[in-house]
């Protein structure tokens, strides 16, 4: 039974976990003090903890297709409400990784059942972007800028979560960042698209835009 197979590394993972810490999981029983949200996609190749090198407790996680942030997600919404208003993260990290299924399905034009309402948000980006997106050498150009284009957008729906609206105006200081992860070299790279205070949509498109282009031709 593959269930078994888990509980048995589960085990052994406790076991060396132990052995080097004695008293990790009871201190981390006691509470969860992360600094970090961490906003990715579900892809299994982009676990968090893992591709950051942190342990239990130090990154709090919401993970989806496509590490999509929408205004009608209660499940995300609440998980931001949550790590800003009562862990008080004081960095929010959007990662998004090239080779992203969801991008690529969003970009593919076939049906791909009721995932497709989800995979509009990444064409709505995509129609948005358009002209940029058009201007690129090749499908894969294209597709590596949409994921990080996606990243983007992400970010600038956090910003507009009522959450991060209210954090800022009681003086609360939390950062949203923008990172994207290569499956090809395990790197994780900063877009340079951190928000620290409200800002318009059509200012932060603009601006970010503008850095990835410059990305582009360095």
């Amino acid at each position: 039974m593959k269930l078994d197979y888990l509980l048995e590394k589960n085990r052994r993972w406790s076991d060396s976990v132990k052995e080097r810490e004695p008293d990790f999981f009871t201190e981390l029983a006691k509470q969860q003090s992360p600094e970090f949200l961490w906003i990715g996609c579900s892809d299994s190749r982009v676990a968090a903890n893992t591709i950051v090198g942190l342990q239990p407790g130090e990154i709090f996680v919401h993970r989806n297709i496509a590490n999509i942030v929408t205004h009608t997600d209660m499940n995300c919404l609440s998980v931001i409400q949550f790590a800003v208003e009562v862990l008080k993260v004081k960095d929010i990290i959007v990662t998004g990784h090239y080779g992203c299924g969801g991008v690529l399905a969003a970009m593919d034009g076939a049906r791909h059942g009721m995932i497709d309402n989800w995979l509009r948000h990444i064409q709505d980006t995509a129609s948005v972007y358009e002209e940029f997106l058009a201007a690129q050498p090749d499908d894969q150009t294209r597709s590596d800028k949409l994921c990080e284009l996606n990243v983007i957008e992400q970010v600038i729906n956090v910003a507009e979560t009522t959450t991060l609206e209210d954090a800022w105006n009681r003086g609360q200081e939390v950062a949203i960042h923008g990172l994207i992860y290569d499956l090809g070299d395990g790197i994780l790279r900063d877009l340079d698209v951190t928000v620290e205070r409200p800002r318009t949509k059509r200012e932060m498109r603009q601006k970010f835009l503008s850095k990835i282009k410059m990305a582009a031709e360095s």
